[in-house]
């Protein structure tokens, strides 16, 4: 075991070994501020650090001088307070992350000045910050320890209420610290690591930070934020890292940043929350607010909203690794149609190309010798064509030449040849530079050919990881890491919208402002019960991370423990595809066979639960508009409509889906499951019965053919009340509005034509 228990090593990632420190490292703390003024529109706080000891003991290195740095506050509306400190390294007031609502305008700070606290008040006259300066209170009576150290004393009020305090006296005794206030690490005398931290209450909860696996409450854990294939959905690997967490005590923080980051909640000290980033810059976005969908809401006006994607997404996605031939996929599509199964859209992934996982942009001449009359026919039969492709180039690939002669990508120390289908980025000889105008450009391009062909939608997988041995034109690849998702799928999203007129990608990687450029799926999860789980927990922390519209793989993708041949179970199938047709898109994909007509014995009901999916799109469309303009997602952690119940807080396996639903997925072959109703009048979907909520159902049994979906009580749900076999036959117009009241007897009734 590597875990010392101390501040030093586990959370700021010094040498266990000091020695080796010496004279590479070092430890900067802040100290009172010794001065406040106004800065623009904003204040300036000038606050001393002191450096610390190379000791087990945090002790000031009273042998060096003291350094001045500013940290600065801005008031960005009555909710928004952003506090930024940047240690010789420029504060950014703009990125790619960013991308501000017009109604956030930055507020007039003023400064009032006691003898022993600075308060900051906006020009409304509300508090917006308090820097304690008073001396803590004492009764000396003994010498056996040290006066505890100097610290920086403050609180933040983002929105005038929530108050947000720094961490000033974390500690068992001044030299043994849980936590630090605000501090900073000096690599070879330049400042390289930032931190800080705030107060944390004994219950409080946390969630958020992006696509999490794990238990709802996230307090009690430490997170790295580096994006990484996940290699699945149960571990702390994970796609779509974002630095954002909302608290139960009704703030939100965004750290604003594409660096490598860590975010300790509650963990390494339970008295803190810590933050750390791997560069010599904090730039935080503190939100106050009175429900968690006014705090993402206010989020998603710092980074951006999503549009709403196109009616054809909604409908069944149908695919696997992989479709090799134009006559396999006409095959498959016909098929569908003959055996009355709705279907919107045919994926093909890997094996489009000349050589399978060789991304070349470009289809294969003999397996398909005519794209355009292909996708031209798929067309005409209701079906929509997305294709896989990667920002990796192959030293195989035709492109790789021309790629490398203009720097449009960021080339290696040191040539590499694709090694297969493992799954890994580094098998390749460079990752495309989106840093790089031109190479953005020439990316385009390549995509643009293939959506003027009729291919509307391009499946932006990977982007998690990038050569970290290349050269990219604006920023290092530890800062480009993380951030290139963003830029990589802002281009797919741009040139698809430019050529048909519909703004959509299919993404797996994320990082804060990706919620932009919507359809984001979960990844490579097992097909199994675990899979399907973690699938949810994930979907949930993403949603409670400002992305609104969000899916997985129906079944699973890979088998279980045969990575590629594992039999699909028929209970397992069906149980994923209610779950995905309660979720904002439905996709099936996987390692082997995912059409529905190869399970037979379930193939009915499988049909039945497509149907379902579209008769209940009118509704899901609904939904989605919410999404693009508030804090909502459309599939939606419990504690988003009940933030007072701490039991909502617990639950990961149940969800809202939109305003009116709560679903409650089953995970498991017993065909049982614990279901929490909570506060309100509910009404199950498929038989009408009433309960009334904030209660338990214990170990409830559901057969294979039914689900737990309950509705608010009242509620309306627009349906559609025909057959359809795409979206395409679809006229929203004769959508009907059925009330879920007292003559309600279940869906099935309802909808006689299923």
């Amino acid at each position: 075991m590597k875990q010392t228990n101390h501040q030093f090593f586990d959370f700021l990632d010094f040498n266990t070994d000091l020695s080796l420190e010496e004279g590479v490292s070092r430890l900067w703390k802040a100290c009172k501020p010794i001065d406040i003024t106004k800065n623009g529109l904003g204040v300036v706080l000038t606050v001393p650090f002191q450096c610390q000891l190379l000791s087990n003991e945090i002790t000031s290195d009273i042998s060096i001088s003291r350094k001045n740095y500013n940290v600065f506050l801005r008031a960005f509306g009555e909710k928004i307070l952003r506090v930024s400190v940047g240690f010789d390294k420029e504060i950014l007031e703009s990125s790619p992350m960013l991308e501000m609502a017009d109604d956030i305008k930055e507020m007039t700070l003023n400064i009032e000045k006691f003898s022993n606290e600075w308060k900051v008040k906006d020009v409304n006259g509300t508090l917006r910050a308090v820097f304690d300066l008073s001396t803590p209170e004492i009764d000396h009576w003994s010498d056996l320890l040290p006066e505890p150290e100097e610290s920086m004393k403050a609180t933040f009020y983002p929105d005038g209420k929530k108050a947000i305090t720094v961490s000033a006296y974390d500690q068992f005794f001044p030299g043994r610290m849980d936590a630090m206030c605000l501090s900073f690490v000096e690599t070879h005398g330049e400042p390289s690591k930032a931190s800080i931290s705030f107060h944390a209450k004994p219950d409080e909860k946390f969630v958020g930070t992006g696509e999490r696996f794990s238990k709802m409450d996230l307090s009690g854990n430490t997170f790295q934020l580096k994006n990484q294939d996940g290699q699945g959905v149960n571990n702390k690997r994970t796609y779509k890292n974002i630095p954002f967490y909302l608290s139960s005590e009704m703030y939100g923080m965004f750290l604003h940043t594409s660096t490598y980051c860590k975010f300790s909640l509650a963990d390494f000290s339970t008295r803190s929350v810590q933050l750390l980033v791997e560069e010599p810059v904090l730039d935080m976005f503190l939100i106050g607010e009175d429900s968690p969908d006014k705090i993402i809401y206010q989020y998603k006006k710092i980074t951006g909203f999503p549009t709403i994607p196109p009616l054809w997404t909604y409908g069944v996605w149908m695919s696997r690794m992989t479709y090799f031939s134009e006559e396999e996929v006409n095959e498959i599509c016909d098929r569908l149609r003959v055996e009355d199964y709705p279907c919107d859209v045919i994926h093909l992934d890997t094996g489009w190309f000349k050589t399978d996982w060789l991304c070349e942009w470009k289809f294969n001449s003999e397996r398909f010798p005519d794209p355009t009359r292909f996708v031209s026919n798929l067309k005409k039969n209701g079906y929509r064509v997305s294709l896989w492709q990667m920002p990796y180039i192959s030293e195989k690939a035709e492109q790789y030449e021309e790629a490398k002669a203009n720097n449009y990508i960021g080339a290696l120390n040191g040539e590499l040849i694709q090694g297969g289908s493992n799954f890994s980025s580094l098998d390749y000889a460079g990752t495309i530079d989106f840093t790089y105008p031109k190479a953005v450009e020439w990316y385009k391009d390549l995509l643009r050919e293939l959506l003027d062909m009729g291919v509307a939608c391009i499946k932006t997988d990977f982007g998690e990881e990038i050569h970290l041995d290349a050269n990219y034109h604006k920023m290092t690849p530890e800062s480009l890491n993380n951030l290139y998702a963003l830029l990589y799928q802002k281009a797919a999203f741009e040139v698809t919208k430019e050529v048909t007129g519909e703004g959509i990608v299919w993404a797996r990687a994320g990082w804060s402002g990706c919620q932009r450029y919507p359809i984001h799926w979960g990844g490579d999860a097992a097909a199994s019960w675990d899979g399907m789980a973690g699938s949810l927990k994930g979907g949930l922390h993403l949603g409670l991370s400002g992305f609104g519209f969000w899916s997985h793989d129906v079944p699973g993708f890979h088998g279980v423990p045969n990575f590629m041949n594992s039999v699909i179970p028929d209970d397992l199938y069906v149980r994923w595809t209610q779950f995905g047709v309660f979720t904002s898109h439905i996709r099936y994909h996987g390692t082997s066979k995912r059409e529905p007509y190869y399970y037979p014995n379930i193939a009915t009901t499988v049909r039945k639960w497509w149907k379902l999916r579209y008769a209940l799109l009118p509704y899901i469309l609904q939904e989605s508009e919410k999404t693009t303009s508030t804090g909502f997602p459309v599939l939606r952690a419990l504690l988003m409509h009940h933030p007072e119940d701490n039991m909502c807080w617990h639950i990961d396996d149940q969800y809202y889906f939109g305003d009116d639903f709560l679903v409650a997925p089953i995970m498991n072959s017993e065909n049982k499951r614990d279901v929490y109703l909570p506060a309100g009048n509910w009404v199950d979907f498929f038989t009408g019965k009433k309960f009334a909520g904030e209660k338990w159902l214990k170990n409830v049994e559901f057969p294979m053919e039914d689900m737990p979906v309950w509705v608010k009580q009242n509620a309306i749900i627009p349906v559609y009340p025909e057959a359809v076999n795409c979206t395409d036959d679809m006229d929203l117009k004769k959508a009907i509005p059925i009330k879920i009241d007292t003559n309600f007897s279940g869906i099935w009734k309802q909808l006689d034509f299923i």
